[in-house]
């Protein structure tokens, strides 16, 4: 039987059984992300850019399609099939407010998120709803829809209660499911000065809370979900949820084990890792959810080699220390998905010279390096070393604050057109068929990956 999940102490209840949570994360559908469908930019940017070229028709019938097949009863099949339970769900706040009419909730997004939460729900999967997009973003990078680098959501009371707002409405929407496990309200929270987000979280609890006192939170700690001494004593019914990217995942990553951006990492230096970001779950006596993790994949056969066994050490040491997961991310063009689209359909086919482009000029954060464009950068960052030696922007310093403008909003901005035009000359129905690209049929999966979490889990399980 299924009841509402609970936190007691240390664990996630349903019912008096004690469940840990594995699944994936659906980045790419109602959040969508540049590495994920292939565009450059934010995803605002892009549907500018794509409603240009397809026009107003076009682009409706793409991304109804797009939006309807991106996650249907096969793909939930084929994640329990994995021996998986739950699917963190992000999406943007644009499918329900709009900027233009504020705090007037739309339909049409409790009508896309209920479709996915109905598929689970048959095949015995709980959703966790991940707002991943909030009105003047919650953090400095483009999985917000920001193309800024600046996170104006703690700075603004009025962003800050469009938030609360939607969630009070989804709070009612949700309310007694027992297959959604949970709200996972902001993701990855970038507060620069740290003073916001321990008293919103207190204000945002309150108020869903009111509305439905019995689901799961599952809050982010801040700096991207790797810092929680702002957050002060936990809240009831809560779970912190830490994100666990390990370096030699990264596209940039270095051998595994061995030296990744002057780091050296093995098994033990990842679950070094592990417990340092899980600390204040074990010092407060609360579960444990890495709510993001997993290697990105290279095409190397070596490389990927090791990144599958990072893989395997991860959910080892998630295992060992009780920890519920969601790897992220579930579908995407190739770079670290378990399915992906067929690199011979037309989508994939029409932005393959793009994705060339875009690769030589690292305008992807998570799935490029800089190897194209070290010539241009070299210099400003030594410019930055020798004039403002003390300038260390939030979050992570000046270097990558610097490629942040120039790689991926600067060149970014300059190519998402780019990708709209790859689309030139495509009609409604063509644009439709297109879209068709991201259904399960149509898409590979990525075996060696699907064998290591059927092994894990199912070695779990047994």
């Amino acid at each position: 039987m299924t009841h509402l999940l609970k936190v007691h102490g240390t664990r996630i209840l349903n019912g008096a059984d004690p469940i840990v949570l594995r699944g994936f994360g659906l980045g790419g559908w109602m959040n969508m992300e540049n590495f994920i469908t292939g565009y450059a930019g934010t995803e605002s940017q892009m549907r500018r850019a794509l409603r240009g070229v397809l026009g107003d028709e076009g682009y409706a019938r793409f991304f109804d399609r797009f939006l309807a097949v991106f996650f249907t009863d096969r793909d939930a099949a084929f994640l329990k099939s994995l021996g998986l339970n739950s699917v963190r769900i992000p999406f943007n706040y644009r499918h329900f407010e709009s900027d233009d009419a504020p705090f007037e909730i739309r339909e049409e997004g409790f009508r896309l998120l209920d479709a996915v939460v109905d598929v689970c729900a048959r095949h015995g999967i709980y959703a966790i709803l991940d707002l991943h997009a909030v009105p003047g973003a919650q953090n400095q990078h483009w999985h917000s829809d920001n193309p800024t680098q600046w996170a104006h959501f703690w700075s603004q009371r009025q962003f800050q209660d469009r938030v609360v707002n939607l969630w009070e409405h989804i709070a009612a929407h949700y309310r007694g499911n027992p297959w959604v496990a949970g709200y996972n309200p902001i993701n990855e929270p970038g507060d620069a000065e740290g003073s916001t987000i321990g008293p919103f979280y207190r204000r945002l609890e309150a108020a869903i809370r009111a509305v439905d006192p019995d689901h799961i939170l599952f809050l982010d700690g801040n700096r991207y979900s790797t810092q929680f001494d702002q957050l002060g004593d936990p809240l009831p019914n809560c779970v912190y949820t830490a994100h666990d990217y390990a370096l030699p995942g990264f596209v940039d990553g270095g051998p595994y084990p061995g030296v990744s951006r002057g780091q050296y990492v093995d098994r033990d230096i990842v679950e070094q890792t592990f417990l340092a970001r899980t600390a204040y779950m074990r010092e407060t006596g609360t579960p444990i959810w890495v709510g993001e993790f997993g290697p990105v994949y290279t095409g190397d056969p070596e490389r990927d080699g090791q990144r599958l066994r990072l893989l395997e050490d991860q959910l080892a040491i998630f295992s060992r220390h009780d920890a519920s997961w969601a790897l992220w991310t579930y579908k995407d063009i190739g770079l670290q998905g378990v399915v992906t689209a067929d690199p011979d359909s037309e989508y994939m086919t029409r932005i393959a010279p793009f994705l060339e482009r875009k690769k030589r000029f690292g305008v992807d954060s998570w799935g490029a390096t800089d190897e194209g464009v070290r010539h241009l950068l070299e210099p400003i960052e030594a410019l930055f070393r020798e004039e403002f030696p003390d300038f260390q922007p939030y979050p992570w310093g000046a270097p990558r604050w610097i490629h942040g403008h120039v790689r991926h909003v600067m060149f970014a901005e300059a190519m998402v057109g780019e990708y709209a035009r790859a689309f030139e000359g495509v009609g409604p129905e063509d644009a439709e068929r297109i879209a068709d690209a991201f259904a399960f049929e149509n898409c590979r999966a990525r075996e060696p990956l699907a064998q290591i979490l059927r092994r894990s889990v199912g070695a779990l399980q047994r």
